[in-house]
């Protein structure tokens, strides 16, 4: 008699399989809950591709690219299509090279000397026949010296050398078609669920891989060029080719000889260059400005951002003030509540947008103004006897989430203000091929960030985490391209620093645990990187708001 098992769907539908069936063949069962093809399985909390078997009974469910996790899938899988299109129209010898994350999309840069616009629309057309060819992206375990002797004799030397570091036995690569590639997540089935991309020519050798995103499932949007986020990439990427750090095997084989503090000094001073500069042209133009604005997504460095800039606006003679917009919260019984009904501290009718206009206008007319300090534990305003007055030549600098939206500071003409945008935009990737989020430096940063300060778990952080990128594309991203400039607050040996303060509190995410895919996808990404000590991180770096020991915050 065959065995059976039970698969139990959400709590309410459970159907019987055959034990040992395909996930492939289980997904017609629940395809009418979803919207898109059916890209991976979560069974027990572990992530399952859909050429995968199951053996026993247990909870499932299923990821389409409207979920993060099926939208990376989606990523790597249409990546991989890519990859294959452009071997086809320009030679088994031809390579593109991952930058970086820009506008919902990849931007990528090709070694022709020939590429253009119409070998770009060729290489689409040829990505939209693969998807029509109905490819099956094979999945192969095979020993991690054989892929580094496979790929050494294809002369991709950047994967032979990020492979060099892992201390796997046996590694997963994907074929498809003719082509071998590694990659360190899930990939779909086949092409024929990749159906929606899009590829925009930037300049160059450089255009951008575009595709559906979980705020915008249906179809792949337009292309909107962010030209100062761009730069400040390109600036970095720049940098780091110079300073010979393109990818992490680069930062992997310094670490290994131990020069790791040179490295880090360099970094320090690339960061400390963009503030300098900052200050500067706040200087030169400090009659009209009256406002330093700084705002950027979550963990991005805001408030040590802020400090460090106050001390160079300082040392060239500019007397400040910091405000916080904190302060300005409503009253926690009038704070808006989101589409779940809970408080919505993020958004900015929060913010008593009134009475801090009121006070900025008060000031900056040089009127005395008790400020308010917001109590937390309360939900309430006080007032404590903080006054402030301000000169005619001082600044104020003013951090928070909605800094780059005009309608906080309204009453204030645009002329009298200075935004800041400041973001980790990592220029590191794992290796040709495999990029590293900005999103996953930001969230491990946060992780590590909560755990000291607040007692978090890193499944409490990872757990918020969704809702915080929620906000951050409602009231963040949408307003970056007003900003005046763009700091990059990326520190190039940040994640080998990183994981060793993230990687522990990530084991502890339990297997049983709704956090446990997500925790054990940040752990197989931290593998590629080795451990950076921490004690040679200055007590100024902006990493010391995350790891503790900061001049500024502890």
């Amino acid at each position: 008699m065959e065995k059976t098992i039970k698969l139990n769907y959400n709590n309410h539908v459970i159907k019987e399989f055959k034990a040992g069936t395909k996930i492939l063949d289980i997904v017609p069962s629940f395809k009418k809950y979803y919207n898109y093809d059916i890209l991976a399985a979560k069974f027990e909390n572990g992530i399952l591709e859909l050429g995968d078997t199951i053996t026993r009974s247990g909870a499932i469910t299923f990821y389409d690219r409207s979920s993060r996790a099926g939208n990376d899938i989606y990523s790597r899988s249409v990546q991989f299509i890519l990859l294959l299109a452009v071997k086809r129209i320009l030679g088994p010898s031809s390579e593109i090279i991952t930058q970086h994350s820009i506008d919902k999309g990849i931007y990528y840069e090709i070694e022709d000397n020939h590429f253009d616009k119409p070998i770009l629309k060729r290489i689409e057309a040829e990505m939209r026949k693969i998807v029509e060819e109905d490819l099956v992206f094979t999945k192969l375990s095979v020993s991690r010296l054989d892929a580094m002797h496979f790929f050494k004799k294809r002369n991709q030397m950047d994967k032979v050398k990020v492979l060099k570091y892992i201390s796997n036995t046996y590694i997963n690569l994907y074929k498809l078609d003719n082509l071998y590639d590694y990659f360190y997540g899930q990939m779909a089935y086949s092409t024929k669920s990749i159906d929606s991309f899009k590829l925009t020519y930037i300049k160059g050798n450089g255009f951008v891989l575009s595709y559906p995103d979980v705020y915008n499932p249906e179809c792949t949007l337009d292309y909107k060029h962010h030209n100062m986020i761009f730069n400040t990439f390109l600036d970095y990427t720049r940098w780091g080719n110079n300073i010979g750090i393109s990818n992490a095997a680069d930062l992997n084989a310094l670490v290994s000889t131990g020069e790791f503090e040179r490295l880090i000094h360099l970094a320090e001073a690339y960061y400390n260059s963009q503030l300098a500069y900052v200050a500067e042209q706040i200087h030169q133009n400090k009659d009209n400005i009256k406002l330093v604005l700084i705002a950027g997504p979550s963990s991005s460095g805001k408030t040590t951002t802020s400090k460090k800039l106050e001390v160079y606006l300082q040392s060239r003679g500019i007397h400040t003030h910091q405000i916080s917009i904190d302060d300005y919260f409503v009253n926690k019984i009038d704070t808006p509540l989101d589409e779940h009904g809970q408080l919505d501290l993020e958004s900015l009718r929060a913010v008593d947008v009134d009475l801090f206009n009121r006070h900025l206008t008060q000031l900056l007319e040089g009127e005395k103004v008790l400020l308010p300090q917001y109590n937390f534990i309360t939900g309430e305003r006080e007032y404590k006897n903080k006054w402030l007055q301000i000169g005619e030549n001082d600044i104020i600098i003013i951090e928070g989430l909605h800094g780059l939206n005009e309608e906080l500071t309204l009453s204030i003409e645009r002329k009298n203000k200075y935004k800041i945008y400041i973001s980790p935009l990592t220029q590191l990737n794992i290796d040709n091929h495999n990029r590293i989020y900005t999103s996953d430096t930001r969230k491990l940063r946060r992780i590590v960030r909560d755990n000291r300060y607040r007692g978090y778990s890193a499944s409490d952080t990872l757990k918020l985490w969704s809702n915080i990128r929620n906000g951050e594309e409602k009231y963040i991203f949408p307003f970056q391209d007003d900003a005046d400039i763009v700091i990059n607050s990326a520190l190039i040996y940040e994640l080998g620093v990183l994981k060793t303060y993230a990687e522990p509190l990530l084991f502890s995410v339990e297997e049983n645990d709704e956090m446990y895919a997500e925790a054990l996808r940040l752990i197989n990404f931290l593998r590629n990187l080795l451990p950076i000590p921490s004690d040679s991180v200055p007590g100024d770096s902006v990493l010391r708001e995350f790891i503790g020991g900061s001049y500024f915050k502890d």
